[in-house]
């Protein structure tokens, strides 16, 4: 596959799933002429060169609409990560030195390629991921903001000064980077969830390797193309693809990785962790999560369904803040789970290249399958399917999962308890607000949690009293790039996003100066 010096104007891509010269963008149905025009390389991005693995392995890039190979990328082998770690380890001796308004500068460039290029970027997402073309067009909006906005916060990484006890001492605090970075991020954003890697650590000093999601690995080879292009240093961004096992062992293991972070499930999370602390390092670990929901009878019921419902099942529910449990008061229960039920019916399920579509398939089989066995477990103890159930009978391939609306559900249910990563939504009441706020917290996770009510009582109360890291009222849509994102409890720590989102990626050092006579 040909670099990006010979790639036509990319502009030029249309939306209608189609390539430029009119070809349906399928993987089974082309020749390639098509996609050379959209994909990204399937290389390695090594010390700013597209290569491949060592033992020229690959694994297939899949299209979850069609379970058609869209292409495939290569499997590091060691001495590739090898390479990839002494590229990082010298891009992080350039780039630290790289002055905070030059660094500021490539962010932004970084950010108006992304932009330039949305509908192609949403094209390669949807093709790879299968969420709808809209909303993965938002999804890469969305990621232009996260380095446009530390664009602006490298050339704000403060430190400050103290008076001393005396007045020829001088101390300082600093913040420098804290070193190259190994970042893993999942699938369901697979470009989002990176850029909140590589923006922060960029506009703080670090180099980065990224291990791209090897469900939905084309995303995030995107933002290696737009480092060539925009000048970014050799080294300071490397993607590799894999393996996830070995790779996190390799790299993590390694003296040059002084932070880890993550984007992924508590398992991995509990991995990952284990591994860096038998090297004391750094870690930032955004994790699973299982959304309360609470809807007050203060609130326009009927409109609060409708949002949920829309919000629920977008990118087939394959969200990590994702509004995942209702808990509705019992005197609105009923209008709540009618205007819910009526909304989701009105969904439509199908490829995401088509316009028309609201929800795509699964990005895997094996997720379809999971999902179906935390429905089938709530059936057996006495849930109710409103809607939905199972997979769509009038779609012959995709990993499709009708959207399904479950009530009469209790707590021994394992969609009440585990996180259920895609289209299912259970609803159960609540009398009072304590009980609302006791069955909110009754899990193991604390990512986000969201209020709809008409009371600025109730609003604060609860918002305070939910054991998240994030808390929407009134709305779903909380994730933005000006403002801190992570959990507490099982959902992890640290934050990406915000001012507090660039402190992950930096230490604080100490000087004590003494002036005039050595003491």
């Amino acid at each position: 596959m040909t670099g990006t010096k010979d790639r036509a104007p990319l502009d030029r891509t249309p939306l209608d799933g189609t390539a430029l010269d009119g070809t349906p963008l399928d993987g089974a149905a082309l020749d390639g002429t098509g996609l050379r025009d959209v994909l990204p390389p399937a290389r390695l991005f090594i010390d700013g060169t597209w290569r491949e693995s060592g033992d020229g392995r690959t694994r297939a890039v899949e299209n979850p609409a069609t379970e058609t190979e869209l292409t495939a990328v290569p499997v590091a082998t060691a001495a590739d990560l090898d390479d990839a770690l002494a590229a990082a380890a010298a891009g992080f001796r350039r780039w630290r030195t790289t002055s905070a308004w030059d660094r500021s500068d490539l962010l932004r460039r970084f950010a108006r390629t992304i932009r330039a290029e949305a509908d192609r970027f949403a094209l390669v997402m949807t093709l790879e991921q299968g969420k709808p073309l809209a909303q993965a067009r938002g999804e890469v909006l969305a990621s232009a903001d996260q380095f446009d906005w530390y664009a602006d916060e490298a050339r704000r990484v403060y430190g400050r000064s103290v008076d001393g006890h005396d007045t020829s001492t001088r101390i300082l605090v600093r913040r420098e980077p804290v070193g190259p970075v190994a970042a893993f991020a999942a699938w369901n954003f697979p470009s989002l969830l990176t850029a909140r890697k590589i923006a922060p650590a960029l506009a703080a000093g670090c180099s980065i390797i990224v291990m791209a999601p090897i469900e939905a690995p084309l995303s995030t080879l995107l933002f290696a193309e737009v480092a060539e292009r925009t000048g970014l240093p050799a080294g300071v961004l490397n993607v590799v693809t894999g393996e996830p096992a070995e790779v996190s062992r390799h790299l993590v293991a390694s003296d040059v990785i002084r932070k880890v972070s993550l984007t992924g499930s508590v398992p991995v999370g509990v991995h990952l962790s284990t591994l860096a602390a038998q090297g004391l390092k750094e870690t930032a670990m955004e994790l699973g999560g299982h959304a309360p929901v609470l809807v007050f009878p203060d609130t326009d019921v009927r409109r609060a369904a409708e949002v949920c419902a829309r919000g629920k099942f977008r990118n087939g529910g394959q969200v990590c803040i994702a509004a995942s449990r209702f808990l509705v008061h019992e005197s609105v229960a009923d209008e709540f789970t009618e205007a819910f039920v009526a909304e989701t019916r009105r969904l439509r399920l199908g490829d995401g290249r088509d316009p028309d579509t609201d929800v795509g398939p699964l990005t895997t089989a094996a997720r379809r399958t999971a999902v179906g066995e935390l429905v089938d477990d709530a059936v057996a103890k006495g849930a109710r399917i409103e809607h939905g159930g199972g997979a769509p009978e009038d779609f012959q391939v995709g990993y499709y999962f009708t959207p399904t609306v479950l009530t009469g559900v209790s707590a021994d249910m394992r969609v009440m308890r585990e996180e259920p990563f895609g289209p299912v939504a259970p609803i159960a009441a609540f009398a009072t607000f304590d009980e609302a706020i006791a069955v909110a917290n009754a899990t193991p996770y604390g990512l986000g949690g969201f209020v709809f009510t008409g009371d600025l009582t109730t609003a604060f109360r609860a918002s305070e009293e939910l054991e998240v890291g994030m808390v929407g009222v009134n709305h779903l849509t909380i994730a933005t790039a000006e403002a801190p994102f992570g959990g507490v409890k099982q959902s992890g720590h640290g934050r990406e996003g915000g001012t507090e989102g660039i402190d992950d990626y930096t230490v604080t050092k100490y000087v004590s100066m003494r002036l005039g006579d050595l003491a």
